[in-house]
């Protein structure tokens, strides 16, 4: 394993849909967008902000991050994207080309420009009750877990959580024997 990465932190906004790859279809997940980040300064002569060359970073995301990343994020939304960059080369009609790949490690709604609600997603690995997918021996899943004994319940925000129909009806929060919300749709 080599030390030596470029790894780093970008902040900036989502410039397409993210595309979404093979979640139902047995391969690895994976989701791209574009990433947009605009370098911003205060110019004390003039009295304004201004702006610098817009940087354009292909954005790659594999497995739960994927899929995650593809229900929550929208283009247009800003975001602080970590991970390791690298180059991607390729022959265009118009001869060879070249972009900026950053492979995410950790991603998010940049809060600075908003509000987000935070909504944990169903391990796989692990579960209440028997809710258990088979897991390989690289962490991912193997099998999908079984839901069956879940029921969708909505909150006041209009997301649908998964719970065993043995609570449905119960305030989870404040009942220490419930198991929490093991899934977000």
């Amino acid at each position: 394993m080599s030390t030596q990465s470029l790894d780093l932190t970008v902040v900036g906004w989502i410039g397409t849909e993210v595309r979404n790859f093979h979640e139902n279809d047995g391969g690895t997940p994976f989701s791209t967008f574009r990433l947009g980040s605009t370098r911003r300064w205060f110019d004390k002569q003039t009295g304004a902000w201004k702006d610098g060359q817009t940087e354009w970073f292909n954005v790659k995301v594999w497995r739960t991050t994927a899929v995650n990343v593809a229900r929550s994020l929208r283009k247009g939304d800003p975001v602080i994207v970590q991970g390791r960059l690298s180059t991607e080369e390729w022959i265009s009609e118009q001869g060879p080309r070249t972009s900026l790949v950053l492979e995410a490690a950790s991603l998010g709604h940049d809060l600075a420009f908003g509000s987000s609600h935070f909504a944990r997603t169903m391990s796989t690995a692990a579960g209440a009750d028997g809710v258990a997918g088979t897991v390989g021996a690289d962490g991912s899943a193997t099998e999908p877990a079984d839901v069956s004994g879940l029921q969708e319940l909505a909150d006041e925000e209009s997301a649908q959580f998964l719970v065993p129909a043995e609570h449905v009806g119960e305030d989870l929060a404040d009942d220490e024997a419930a198991p929490a919300l093991v899934g977000v749709l």
